[in-house]
């Protein structure tokens, strides 16, 4: 393959796993750093990369734009190298109609089926997605930077830094990925009476599990806001340790490289998606024969028992986390 001038990359969602594209992405700047890096993804998403060196121009996807319009746009840009990080119907309706040569991520949908469906294990190995993603774009080779989630200098943190400052994203997508609210709150008011000083991160989706949080654990600093990524980004820096579910704020936290304790309930590290080249801590429960019940959660518990978090008691939490900031 000659030597690619204008590369355009997509992977359209979402925020977790766009995150996780940044180490191929800065690969391939590496490797052609006079070479336009384009990307493509869902407008709620460009945040990632809005301050970020590697790309050259942010291409804007909605569920609403005609794929012709968005086909017609990059036919003009005249790309010689495709790489397609979301290879699903989606955007290989985009990718199918231009000429550029293509690479294709190939994700686990059988391994992850057999897993779900009949715990039968076939994954050798826990592989990182951006272990993944550059098995598929073998024209690179990865470095152990970890993720990017580059900041301006401009945006003030509403945040002064301190050691006792932890910082907890309450919210997820899915049920099944959530840290109980009851729990939450009795984690949070742990911490405190301890002299923790406790703020909750957040985006739209997760403001009334916040409120609701803050409202019952007096002190705390609820900084859940309309999905403004890169405010929560600068905000977060000044915590000296994250609490989170296996969510999109997890992997904004390693991007930063703070600390994370991650909860996971339903889904596993197999499926790729643990923090990545960070410091981190995951809290699982691994006695149970249903787990895990879905790759990417459920909207509940299909045992109706959710122990896979229920038995995660904020004690257990709490004290582990204690453990582990004593080794940070």
């Amino acid at each position: 393959m000659a030597e690619p001038s204008k590369i355009l990359i997509i992977r359209l969602s979402s925020l977790g796993d766009i995150i996780l594209t940044t180490p191929i992405v800065r690969a391939i700047k590496k490797k052609y750093p006079d070479a336009a890096i384009d990307f493509l993804l869902r407008t709620e998403y460009k945040d990632i990369f809005k301050f970020s060196p590697d790309i050259n121009q942010i291409i804007e996807f909605t569920r609403q734009k005609d794929n012709l319009a968005i086909v017609s746009l990059l036919k003009a840009k005249k790309y010689n190298l495709i790489i397609d990080l979301q290879n699903n119907i989606r955007s290989r309706n985009i990718t199918n109609k231009l000429k550029a040569p293509k690479l294709r991520f190939r994700k686990k949908n059988l391994a992850k089926f057999m897993l779900v469906s009949f715990k039968l294990n076939l994954f050798n190995k826990i592989t990182p997605i951006p272990v993944q993603y550059a098995q598929y774009v073998p024209i690179v080779s990865l470095d152990n930077e970890g993720a990017d989630l580059f900041l301006p200098d401009d945006i003030k943190s509403e945040l002064l830094k301190d050691d006792k400052l932890i910082g907890i994203c309450p919210g997820s997508r899915h049920f099944t990925k959530m840290y109980p609210v009851d729990y939450q709150i009795a984690l949070c008011k742990k911490f405190v009476e301890k002299g923790f000083k406790i703020v909750l991160f957040g985006g739209k989706d997760d403001k009334k599990i916040c409120r609701q949080i803050a409202s019952e654990v007096p002190g705390i600093v609820d900084l859940s806001n309309d999905d403004d990524l890169i405010q929560t980004a600068v905000n977060m820096k000044n915590c000296n340790l994250v609490i989170c579910n296996d969510s999109g704020l997890m992997h904004a936290a390693t991007a930063l490289k703070i600390p994370v304790v991650a909860i996971f309930g339903s889904t596993v590290k197999e499926f790729g998606f643990a923090p990545y080249m960070s410091e981190n801590l995951i809290l699982e429960n691994n006695s149970l024969t249903c787990r895990p019940c879905s790759h990417i959660g459920k909207a509940e518990c299909p045992k109706k028992h959710f122990k896979c978090m229920r038995e995660i008691t904020p004690e257990m939490v709490f004290n582990s986390t204690i453990n582990y900031i004593k080794t940070l």
